[in-house]
């Protein structure tokens, strides 16, 4: 039992790891900061250079549909930056097969012999597994990227003139 359990941990550690995959379709440069990639839900302005196809999923214990949106989201920054590119342009989403499922069983008999007796069973389980949430983009390095989006300051409100004045 003690081999085991190590064994076990370890099975689910590796479950609840996203994965994800790279065509690389252009040339890599040095790795950044993933907080430097920039996501586009559009094409960029200026132009770019496709480095690569990138495919992601959420983890597998990963609760709630913005969760699944952000992990995958940040793991497309992630692979993208490995390969230096300062920008994700975003291809789209679809959700993986999962679910729960609860069932109830229950069952008896009875067996004879010299004594005669009787038996018996009932169980309840439980299976819950989450479904994973895959994403897809393009790893890209857009040559003149916009600068960072900023709000602006607030316009301070007019001073009331006291009547009379």
């Amino acid at each position: 039992m003690r081999r085991l359990l190590p064994l076990l941990l370890l099975a689910l550690v590796l479950a609840g790891c996203a994965s994800t995959s790279q065509l690389v379709t252009g040339t890599p440069r040095a790795p950044i900061d993933p907080a430097q990639v920039r996501v586009y839900f559009t094409a960029p302005p200026g132009g770019f250079e496709e480095i690569a196809r990138l495919q992601t999923a959420s983890g597998s214990f990963t609760y709630g549909e913005q969760n699944k949106m952000n992990a995958v989201i940040n793991n497309l920054r992630i692979e993208a930056a490995k390969l230096g590119a300062n920008g994700v342009l975003f291809v789209g989403t679809e959700d993986g097969y999962g679910g729960s499922s609860i069932g109830v069983g229950a069952g008896g008999g009875s067996y004879g012999g010299y004594r005669g007796g009787s038996f018996s069973s009932g169980g309840i389980g439980v299976s819950i597994s989450p479904s994973k949430k895959y994403a897809h983009g393009l790893a890209i390095f857009v040559r003149n990227p916009p600068p960072p989006e900023t709000v602006p300051a607030p316009v301070p409100a007019p001073t009331p003139v006291p009547p009379g004045k």
